[in-house]
């Protein structure tokens, strides 16, 4: 099997998941942030324990993914930049109920506010390169 059609079909696959655990719902996304409704938190509780398995099955079996390398997980260095980036995507999050992977489902769901999420998405992320080129040291 082509190894891109593979890739389209889990992504397909976990862009349904998201649609139908009513991730990609922005009174869902608003519900959690505000404490009324902790739905999704069950849900990317799930993801994250099921990611956590799965890469210790890999990690058990020694099973190469990437250029033949086994999986190796760093842990990223906490710097001011990253507490501030967390702040935006936290902040971009509660504000247009979308991360990346909710707002390809909400565009995929025919959801307008997904659109303007991910102009937003694409304008910030060409301006962290800009600004990464400028001050290397983000």
């Amino acid at each position: 099997m082509n190894k891109n059609l593979g890739f389209l079909g889990f992504g397909t696959l976990f862009g349904f998941v998201l649609s139908r655990t009513g991730a990609s719902d922005y009174d869902l996304i608003v519900g959690m942030f505000i404490g009324y409704d902790y739905t999704l938190v069950g849900v990317i509780g799930t993801a994250i324990i099921t990611g956590a398995i799965g890469m210790r099955i890999l990690n058990k079996f020694k099973h190469p993914v990437k250029n033949g390398e086994p999986l190796k997980v760093k842990a990223k260095e906490l710097s001011r930049w990253s507490i501030l980036g967390a702040g935006i995507f936290g902040l971009g999050w509660g504000i247009t109920g979308a991360c990346p992977g909710t707002v390809l489902a909400q565009l995929g769901e025919g959801k307008i506010y997904g659109f303007f999420s991910f102009i937003g998405m694409i304008f910030g992320t060409y301006l962290y390169a800009r600004l990464k080129e400028k001050y290397p040291l983000l």
